[in-house]
């Protein structure tokens, strides 16, 4: 038998896998990644589309922290949206349409020019643990990989099955096999499995499609971008196209509910209440004459569009009879059907806050096989489970008790992964702004001020990116030290303010307290104020960036403070240590609720244990009490 040894071997070549090997390889840990196809590296399964409501910031957080997705966004984006604009910086949310195939190949390209990572072609069947520690992988083709730590991003793979009306075949994508035993390989070390389902919908040939009848939706074209370094957006620009389903289309799909997976009990999991199926759509709001649907492309070199907001698993002739009654569809092709997929996924209370199994040691798992949907909340996780390996590793030179976790105040990315191991889930976990309690200091604007000098610590961010942001941090201070500490009079100004929109003065000011009007900005201040031009056109290549973070952080300066104030009040909880003080089991004074979700957890801090659904705030109190605080 041919034996491989690395430190870290990452299982799943999706975007947590990806982000899990770049990270453990760039720590110094000697990695492979094991996919099952290397031209499908990254393959975005679903829609070609990156970022979105809160998604968008876990890319820029990504990025801040030396991962590779925003970069490979902006590398093969053709459509690019600032989201939720029209309200406050807090959910701003990036989103870009993306060439499929060119964002497998950029990957590919990052994959194969990062030193210390191996790509090994083929299927894990059975993870090899020996006294109770994971300790590497049995391939189908017999090989053995060996390693410190294993870190499984599988994805739907996992005994997925793929569902087309009643046509039920065993796959991880269409036309990719299912992995039909690596899940009872995990399982008969005592980690639980549940099944989990989601779908995606019909892709249509553009040359079927009547585009005049159709609303076209353009994309932005202003300096925002999902990377904090290099260019922007090198491909051509294209749009994407706004319809509607109507009462002819309605008819036809409720025509076929009979035969639906969803509706005739083929299905039996749960999929994700936040992208529901068309039928499901239906079927939740009959009295809707209409949904919205988007078509958007997947290339610049490809006929094939998505039909977003269409995913189903209805019979191929029900999904494109109903499209046909759509007038800009009456003469479509499509080149495959939508379809559901059933998989395997862990209970991801099973986990520690590292992404490290609670059960096997050494054992690491990311992305939809802990319940997660969407690709950016698997790079998040995919980019902690391979820093947390390669520490325990023993790369960098750390001890193998080092580890790196994100708090709630601190990233989006931790916010998803404390959801995830306090809470548990019982339906696909999709992020949303609303999700995090301190969303004004988790802007997608300051990821690297929040991120990047941590990444740069642990040797995962590059001198570059440390550079970059220690240059535009002193220039966001000058700016805010400037506009702070400059004076403007009533006679100077009043007359460009009232073609602005806004009051006049009454009595001189500071710069920034016109900032703080919302009538204004620095980009519009700066067209009448000489000196804070010269002040924010440098650096030349980035001033939009800079003065936009500068502006937000004087803007919303009470907001911000006052946030800050309320997660120092709940970190004095995070550090308070409770893992290991207590037998629930036996502390009468807390419910029975609270008992039995503190023993099945086993939560590290108090604060945790107050985030537990079904531990009340007197049980929190009774813990204090017994800790004697």
């Amino acid at each position: 038998m041919m034996t491989l040894k690395y430190d870290v071997i990452v299982i799943g070549g999706g975007h947590a896998g990806c982000e899990a090997a770049v990270a453990s390889a760039r720590m110094g840990a000697q990695t492979c990644l094991v996919t099952m196809d290397m031209n499908k590296i990254a393959q975005m399964s679903c829609n070609p589309a990156v970022g979105g409501i809160a998604k968008g910031q876990i890319v820029r957080e990504l990025d801040a922290l030396g991962g590779e997705m925003g970069r490979v966004t902006d590398a093969t984006a053709i459509q690019f949206r600032m989201l939720n604009r029209g309200k406050g910086p807090a959910v701003w949310s990036p989103r870009a349409q993306c060439d499929r195939e060119k964002f497998i190949w950029k990957w590919r390209e990052t994959l194969d020019h990062t030193d210390g990572l191996d790509i090994w072609q083929d299927q894990a069947d059975e993870l090899l643990v020996e006294d109770g520690c994971a300790v590497g992988v049995k391939t189908i083709w017999g090989v053995e990989l060996r390693a410190k730590c294993v870190v499984v991003t599988a994805g739907t793979f996992l005994n997925g099955l793929l569902h087309v009306g009643r046509c039920m075949v065993p796959g991880g994508r269409i036309a990719e096999p299912a992995v039909p035993h690596f899940t009872e390989s995990l399982t008969r070390w005592g980690i639980r499995t549940e099944r989990m389902k989601t779908g995606t919908p019909v892709r249509i040939d553009k040359r079927s499609v009547d585009f005049s009848l159709l609303e076209e939706q353009p994309g932005e074209h202003d300096f925002h971008k999902f990377s904090y370094m290099g260019e922007a957006r090198p491909l051509p620009q294209l749009p994407c196209w706004l319809l509607n389903t109507n009462s002819k289309v309605h008819e036809i799909l409720r025509s076929g509910l009979d035969d639906s997976p969803l509706y005739n009990g083929q299905i039996q999991s749960i999929g994700p209440r936040y992208c529901p199926s068309i039928e499901t759509k239906l079927v939740t709001f009959p009295d809707r004459e209409q949904h919205p649907l988007f078509l958007e492309p997947e290339g610049v070199d490809t006929n094939e569009m998505y039909l977003n907001g269409f995913s189903s698993s209805m019979p191929i002739e029900i999904q494109v009879n109903a499209l046909r009654e759509i007038p800009a569809l009456r003469n479509i092709k499509v080149y495959r059907p939508g379809y559901a997929i059933e998989y395997d996924f862990f209970d991801p209370t099973q986990l520690l806050h590292t992404l490290e199994s609670k059960v096997v040691n050494g054992l690491f798992l990311a992305g939809q096989v802990n319940g997660t949907t969407g690709y950016e909340e698997a790079a998040g996780q995919g980019l902690v489970a391979g820093i947390n390996a390669a520490l325990k590793a023993g790369a960098t030179g750390s001890e193998p008790t080092t580890t790196f976790t994100l708090a709630r105040d601190e990233a989006y990315i931790g916010v998803l992964i404390d959801d995830l191991v306090t809470k548990g889930v019982d339906e696909p976990y999709r992020m949303f702004t609303s999700r995090a309690e301190y969303r004004i200091l988790l802007r997608q604007d300051d990821a690297d001020a929040r991120l990047t000098e941590r990444a740069y610590e642990l040797g995962l961010a590059s001198r570059e990116r440390y550079y970059w942001w220690m240059q535009k941090k002193a220039e966001i201070a000058k700016i805010i030290d400037f506009c702070e500490n400059t004076p403007v009079k009533p006679h100077d100004i009043n007359s460009a303010l009232e073609t602005l929109g806004t009051t006049p003065l009454q009595f001189g000011c500071k710069v920034a307290d016109l900032i703080a009007r919302p009538q204004l900005s620095i980009a519009s201040l700066s067209e009448i104020i000489p000196s804070l031009k010269e002040v924010i056109s440098s650096p030349e290549n980035r001033w939009e960036e800079i003065a936009e973070a500068a502006e937000i952080k004087i803007k919303y300066k009470g907001y911000i403070e006052r946030e800050k104030l309320v997660a120092d009040k709940m970190r004095r909880l995070e550090n308070i240590r409770i893992k290991g003080r207590f037998n629930y089991n036996e502390l009468q004074e807390i419910s029975t609720e609270g008992r039995q979700k503190l023993h099945r957890i086993d939560p590290e801090t108090l604060a945790q244990a107050s985030r537990i659904p079904g531990v009340s705030p007197s049980d929190i109190n009774v813990l204090l009490v017994l800790l004697g605080r």
